[in-house]
């Protein structure tokens, strides 16, 4: 996919009036910059919800596709561990009237069936935008334990490969990655890959705001995103101001 393409989405989501990509369009986003998605399909009936997951093969997860819904969870939108065809049928069903009782009005895309990855490490990766430093890329323990132990460390966008390093031994839980109580160790160069990527992806479009990918799933085979979410801004950005190096060689003399 070139850069046109994702400028097609951004401009669909744009005219709908949304300011955040459904998965199936974050996926197509995140197979061009190599960042690494379950296996998924996207189901609009019990039947079909069905016949992917056969296809796709059992177990997998289930996730509510919404633009109106971004927390899936709470809304009761995600379902995993699904082991059969009939089991797919009742939980499309269940999703979707879950969807409707936590916001009744919400413009329901389908259900997304997914791979269910293995286990592994779960961190996060993302990116946000700040007033004065612009964008920048975020690291940390993912899962729950971003919201409990807020172990994350940031560089600026677009972080080189030794920044991505850098951010992998940045975080206070560092050694778990290592491989801890015979543990195996995660796949290094695939976690900092992904960083590199993500960091990339919002350096060249400034109209996201906001992306994760929590959970990412690490191992010794690799590094999986299993839920992305991409926030966009269409709104206008004032330019930063930028001092005259005059100001700053004399600011540098005062502090000197």
């Amino acid at each position: 996919m070139n850069s046109i393409k994702i400028q097609d989405i951004f401009a669909t989501a744009k005219a709908s009036g949304r300011t955040a990509l459904t998965a199936p369009e974050a996926k197509q986003i995140c197979d061009a910059y190599g960042i690494t998605v379950p296996k998924e399909a996207l189901a609009g009936s019990a039947e079909q919800a069905s016949q992917a997951a056969a296809e796709m093969g059992f177990p997998v997860v289930m996730k509510i596709v919404s633009p109106d819904i971004l927390h899936k969870t709470e809304a009761g939108g995600v379902l995993v561990g699904i082991k059969n065809a009939e089991e797919a049928a009742s939980a499309y069903e269940k999703i979707i009237a879950n969807a409707r009782n936590y916001k009744a009005d919400a413009n329901i895309v389908g259900v997304q069936v997914q791979q269910m990855i293995k286990a592994g490490q779960e961190v996060i990766i993302g990116a946000v935008t700040d007033n004065s430093f612009g964008k920048l890329v975020a690291f940390g323990l993912g899962g729950v334990l971003v919201e409990v132990l807020k172990d994350i460390t940031f560089r600026l966008a677009p972080a080189t490969l030794q920044d991505a390093y850098s951010m992998l031994d940045g975080i206070q839980a560092a050694e778990i990655l290592k491989g801890v109580r015979g543990g195996d160790p995660v796949d290094r160069e695939a976690l900092a890959k992904l960083i590199v990527a993500v960091s990339k992806l919002v350096s060249d479009f400034p109209e996201i705001s906001e992306l994760d990918l929590n959970p990412v799933f690490a191992s010794k085979q690799g590094a999986v995103a299993a839920d992305v979410r991409i926030v966009l801004d269409f709104a206008a950005k004032a330019p930063r101001y930028r001092p005259a190096e005059k100001e700053i060689v004399s600011a540098m003399n005062c502090i000197m």
